[in-house]
């Protein structure tokens, strides 16, 4: 039989994610709430206020002017081509002209990037799938730059955490196989061992981490649930409820041997329909009794007993 294993356990983050304000600002539109799922680039809130909006101001005026340049100098370089075809200009006037058309357009979109850098930084994003976990702000609070504005846990990064107790969590080691069933009805995942702490639990348990055995699980953080595990095999022998005796507060079996019977006593185990258990006193093989076997065993046993002189 295989020794089942079971414990609680929580479904928990390995490490989490800290979105921080990349600039001084005031939140706005920030409707997350914590234990509430988000995708990976999902806007949780924005950043506004003067500072950001002369910013932003700014680097418009930047790729506006960049954007009136480029157009100057494609004006300029058709200007020279209509020129050298009416032998009005050189090529060298030409070349001069693409060169210059080459440089606006590098310069817009540098300052392009740099605009889009900065609404960016006004964006608060969940850098990738997850729960958020806790939250130190609201919409409305001022916040300065490189400020922690929530705690995420990344669904890719999540973990069992189980304890078990008493003499079976001896038992447990690294690359036992289980599965785990969520306490919201969700259908059970399989799972394996690959963690068993050293220490024990304030209160006794043994902690133990496992991670599901395929790569496509879909489990969150602060999920619960029971987790069990196959165990050591261990080697029972089975017979017939009806070949047990209770005698003296003992249990005996009559062991059918060639030269007649002989009483031996058991330890039974968990009785299955019929059929019992036996943790000890039997090894395979042995011939037991069971028609009659009361009335055999103290037919036996008065066959051996000698009245006193």
């Amino acid at each position: 039989v295989n020794t089942r294993l079971a414990a609680y356990a929580d479904v928990t983050p390995i490490s989490v994610a800290t979105v921080r304000a990349a600039q001084t600002g005031v939140i706005k539109g920030l409707k997350v709430v914590p234990g509430q799922s988000v995708r990976a680039g999902e806007i949780l809130a924005r950043l506004h206020g003067p500072e950001i909006s002369a910013q932003l101001s700014r680097r418009r005026a930047e790729v506006a002017s960049a954007l009136a340049a480029l157009r100057a100098a494609k004006r300029t370089l058709d200007i020279e081509h209509q020129k050298f075809a009416g032998h009005l200009t050189t090529r060298q006037s030409i070349v001069d002209a693409q060169s210059n058309v080459l440089q606006a357009r590098a310069h817009l979109s540098a300052v392009s990037m740099a605009l889009n850098a900065a609404t960016q930084t006004t964006e608060l994003r969940a850098p990738e799938a997850g729960v958020v976990a806790r939250l130190s702000v609201s919409s409305g609070d001022r916040v300065d730059a490189g400020q922690a504005l929530l705690i995420l846990a990344p669904d890719r990064q999540l973990w069992l955490k189980a304890a078990y107790y008493g003499k079976n969590a001896d038992l447990v080691r690294p690359g036992m196989h289980g599965r785990f069933k969520p306490a919201n009805g969700a259908a059970p995942i399989a799972v394996e061992v690959v963690s068993v702490g050293p220490v024990l639990r304030r209160d006794g348990g043994l902690p133990v981490g496992l991670r599901p055995t395929k790569a496509d699980v879909h489990w969150r953080a602060g999920e619960a649930g029971l987790v069990t595990l196959r165990g050591p095999t261990h080697v029972v022998l089975v017979i017939p409820t009806r070949a047990l005796i209770l005698d003296d507060g003992k249990w005996w079996v009559l062991v059918k041997e060639p030269k007649g019977y002989r009483r031996q006593i058991v330890k039974p185990g968990p009785s299955r329909g019929n059929d019992t258990l036996i943790e000890q006193g039997l090894s395979p093989g042995s011939r037991v009794v069971v028609g009659n076997a009361y009335l055999e065993f103290h037919r036996t046993f008065s066959q051996r007993y000698q009245p006193p002189d």
